[in-house]
């Protein structure tokens, strides 16, 4: 997502040079002299305009030779009995429990997870590989579940209740290369349909479940 925002800042205003950092904690954006940012959730802090682009959805999905090998889970209970997959947050280190949808509550739940991993792009190999079935977030899932190369299942359960957002500061007081970013990110990037699934694109590829991969 981000390198071609930043390849279009650069393509339609190339006397900017951006300064890209990447952190998985939470500064202090005025001390870090940050002018926009890009972050999933809520603000990091007070004072910060915060605009959601577009709802990040947690997919549980697996690849067709998963499914082939290990069955379709029909019910949440089923996972009990299924090789899953669960992501370790980078700064605290904690096993992030799956965030699901139940009767149009959102709830969390800890798996058992056969592997556990701090790396994203990590997990999705593993998950694209057959090796577990996940819950993967639309940005790393969408274009494999495109592909036919993953298979979401227990849709009734899916959540989009979080989003991307893009932060910043007071626009009046901005300099006019900033606002240019501002408003090429919103541009590109809200409702992102090359990240969002719609409901008849997601049904048609869980009908793919239990088919040989």
């Amino acid at each position: 997502m981000l390198p071609r925002l930043i390849r279009a800042l650069r393509e339609r205003y190339p006397d900017i040079q951006p300064d890209v950092q990447l952190d998985d904690g939470i500064g202090n954006w005025v001390q870090d002299r940050v002018d926009v940012g890009f972050r999933i959730g809520a603000a990091p802090e007070e004072g910060v305009i915060a605009r959601r682009l577009f709802p990040v959805q947690l997919v549980i999905c697996a690849a067709p030779a998963y499914l082939a090998r290990f069955g379709v889970p029909k019910t949440l209970d089923d996972l009990a009995s299924h090789r899953c997959s669960a992501f370790r947050h980078p700064a605290t280190g904690q096993v992030l429990p799956w965030y699901l949808d139940l009767d149009g509550e959102v709830v969390h739940r800890h798996v058992t997870p056969a592997l556990s991993t701090n790396d994203t792009e990590l997990e999705l190999q593993a998950v694209l590989a057959g090796q577990v079935i996940g819950q993967m977030p639309n940005l790393s899932a969408a274009r494999h579940i495109r592909g036919g190369q993953l298979v979401p299942v227990l849709l009734a359960h899916m959540t989009d209740h979080i989003g991307v957002y893009v932060y910043y500061g007071n626009r009046t007081a901005q300099p006019r290369r900033v606002r240019a970013f501002i408003d090429l990110a919103i541009q590109r990037l809200s409702h992102a349909p090359a990240y969002v699934l719609g409901k008849r694109e997601l049904a048609q590829a869980a009908a793919r479940a239990g088919r040989p991969g």
